[in-house]
């Protein structure tokens, strides 16, 4: 009972925090305005955030400079647990999160929407919110965010689910993909659209090294890749995020079919492990059934994981996009796929530095639009010290650009005349 109470008692501050969620989006500022702009919107801070406790019962303390609503609940498969809040700007230590204690393996922080931020923790196990409210400030401590976890067994886990239906957040950033396309055209301009896709964003970093990360990276790629398609005036353009927002693998396929995009292009920036050794160059990845070879499944997998990192109830995606490979088998659209991808390898490795096998394919959820070509691009490894210095080149950076913009170009030059042949 006293778990349905504290249940209860936190859906009701869902309830605040999205009214308070809505109000901050509306007044959040532009992306392009720069850190000054984010830093005049005057939104909480969170200075510190730490993990006590054992495998029975773990608390977690999260120190900021004001109260705050939050709304938290579990999921399962993986255990996870969810705290939406507010925009909150994190201030933590470098690192923060990466290790756990007791029932908590690791915890992620970040934007999940414009003015929503996101707390997801990795269980070790099925654990309940034994607790959780906010600390006023006294002797000398600030504001705290609290939670307390307690150990469970599997059914009294499944007991304390939510409905099945989208939190707060999640809604409001499905939303908010649906607004981006709607406002992509208004059906007078005959132009091709072209989805640019910076994997990542938020409280997903993707990969990591020597500082730099894979959501800032590909971010900083797509929005010159934009600017330059943009310049031609053939194209229109949509970007999927255009600043350090997470966005659910399903809405970034919704952003290109709702739009009816004639091309998907996915911008990542690869990794391996150091007991896999040394890789580099870019590769082009399209879908596929069955993947291309181990290394392209290690990477989708690790890809598809986007939503449980983010915590997204994956139970909530529907069944057609769940099941949509088996859709990808109509002929054209992979065919499109694959051809773009051809054109697309055959530019880059002018200018680029490309894998040893540049053209894979595996089962990306990201490209599972059964009606848009679509490709992932990994401009190379963060883990490799060559591609790393590249990546961070603005003088790679536009040469790179540059060879995709031909490929684009080229493509639908081609696609155009194949079109206006008689059949």
């Amino acid at each position: 009972m006293a778990n349905r109470a504290n249940h209860g008692a936190l859906l009701g501050c869902g309830l605040l925090c999205a009214a308070a969620l809505m109000f901050a989006a509306a007044g959040r500022p532009n992306a392009s305005e720069g850190p000054a702009a984010a830093a005049s919107a005057n939104y909480p801070v969170a200075s510190d955030a730490r993990l006590a406790g054992d495998a029975r019962q773990t608390r977690f303390i999260l120190d900021l400079d004001r109260k705050i609503e939050f709304h938290a609940f579990p999921l399962a498969d993986p255990y996870r647990v969810v705290v939406d809040i507010p925009q909150v700007t994190f201030h933590l230590a470098a690192g923060t999160g990466s290790s756990g204690r007791g029932l908590v393996k690791a915890f992620r922080y970040g934007l999940v929407m414009p003015g929503g931020s996101r707390i997801v923790f990795d269980l070790t196990g099925p654990a309940r919110i034994a607790n959780s409210y906010i600390l006023e400030a006294a002797n000398g401590q600030p504001p705290r965010l609290v939670l307390e976890f307690e150990e469970v067994d599997r059914s009294r886990f499944v007991q304390s689910l939510p409905e099945l239906k989208p939190s707060v957040a999640d809604a409001n950033a499905s939303a908010a993909a649906t607004t981006t396309a709607a406002k992509a055209s208004d059906g007078s301009d005959s132009r091709p659209l072209i989805v640019i896709d910076p994997g990542h964003g938020g409280l997903d970093n993707g990969t990591q090294s020597n500082g730099e990360t894979e959501k800032n990276l590909v971010l900083g790629f797509g929005l010159a890749l934009r600017d330059r398609i943009e310049k031609s005036g053939k194209y229109r353009v949509v970007m999927t995020r255009t600043d350090d927002t997470f966005v659910p693998l399903n809405d970034r396929v919704k952003v290109a079919r709702s739009q009816s995009a004639a091309l998907f292009v996915s911008i990542h920036a690869d990794a391996l492990p150091k007991r896999e050794g040394d890789a580099q160059g870019a590769t082009i990845y399209t879908l596929s059934d069955k993947a291309s070879d181990a290394e392209a499944e290690r990477l989708a997998d690790a890809e598809n994981k986007a939503d449980a990192i983010g915590g997204v109830n994956l139970s909530e995606e529907p069944t057609e996009v769940a099941d949509i490979l088996i859709d990808l088998a109509q002929r054209e659209t992979k065919t499109f796929s694959n051809r773009f991808a051809r054109l697309l390898m055959s530019e880059m490795k002018a200018t680029v530095r490309m894998h040893k096998h540049p053209l894979k394919s595996a089962g990306f959820r990201v490209l599972k639009a059964p009606d848009v070509p679509s490709v992932l691009v990994e401009l190379g490894y963060v883990s490799n010290k060559g591609d790393l210095e590249h990546l961070v080149s603005e003088n790679w950076r536009n040469k790179t650009v540059g060879s995709m913009a031909q490929a684009i170009d080229a493509f639908f030059a081609k696609r155009l005349a194949t079109a206006g042949q008689p059949r």
